[in-house]
């Protein structure tokens, strides 16, 4: 997790315990695209911002050989864990400012990090600052208008994913606190990309490891309509 936080945030997120990925399928799903977006030339350098325990990363490795990924956090636990599974790895904030030079990167994953963020504005400047001209993101963040969202809302349930408190679970499904501050649909991730500085912005969709296991066919059947799909994969070109 990179980006501004509280005392008491910074507390949350230190926990080895809080979960800190969507599960290996977004990860597997993610890195096809950006290996596809990359196409055949070695050797560039895509950064992993907020890669946390690098769990995503290990499991996009495979898709990404040939490739320099960089892991950068800013939690010291989360890097000594990171280390482990993808080697080279940086400390960084991006409220201070990545330790990256302008325009150095080919390409950036922002996995499972924007909706965590108190200031996602100022981190997509960051972001599109060590980008180089036609670079590319891919972000990943948890839908808002998932398909069995939709359905807790007409119920007055409150949606999966967000959060009302740090403490505990209040009126949603699940047993997991994790800290999201934000949710997105596709249609305002889009648009937040696009008023971003970003262009060419493509969303498709990837289930969620944590929905019920009679119920995994169908999310995995909703990714064809990225707007009900679990979780939103976005990626999009520097402008």
């Amino acid at each position: 997790m990179t980006g501004t936080a509280s005392p008491g945030l910074r507390d949350f997120y230190e926990d080895p315990a809080v979960p800190v990925a969507s599960g290996d399928a977004r990860s597997r799903r993610q890195a096809r695209l950006l290996a596809a977006a990359l196409g055949t030339s070695p050797g560039q350098l895509v950064l992993d911002v907020g890669c946390g325990d690098g769990s995503a990363a290990s499991a996009a490795a495979p898709f990404l050989a040939g490739h320099r990924l960089v892991g950068i956090d800013w939690s010291h636990d989360a890097l000594r864990r990171a280390r482990t599974r993808m080697g080279a790895v940086v400390r960084g904030e991006l409220d201070h400012g990545l330790p990256f030079a302008d325009g150095c990167a080919d390409a950036v994953l922002f996995s499972e990090v924007v909706e965590h963020l108190v200031d996602p504005d100022h981190a997509l400047d960051e972001l599109r600052r060590v980008l180089r001209p036609g670079g590319h993101l891919m972000l990943s963040t948890p839908n808002l208008a998932a398909w069995y969202n939709r359905a807790l809302l007409l119920a007055g349930v409150q949606p999966v994913f967000s959060e009302v408190s740090l403490r505990g679970i209040h009126g949603r499904p699940g047993s997991q606190v994790v800290g999201h501050l934000r949710l997105y649909t596709a249609r305002a991730l889009r648009s937040f990309l696009t008023a971003s500085g970003f262009r060419d912005v493509t969303i498709t969709g990837a289930p969620f490891h944590g929905v019920p296991r009679g119920l995994r066919l169908l999310d995995r059947a909703a990714c064809a309509v990225p707007g009900a799909a679990s979780i939103l994969l976005a990626h999009a070109r520097r402008g």
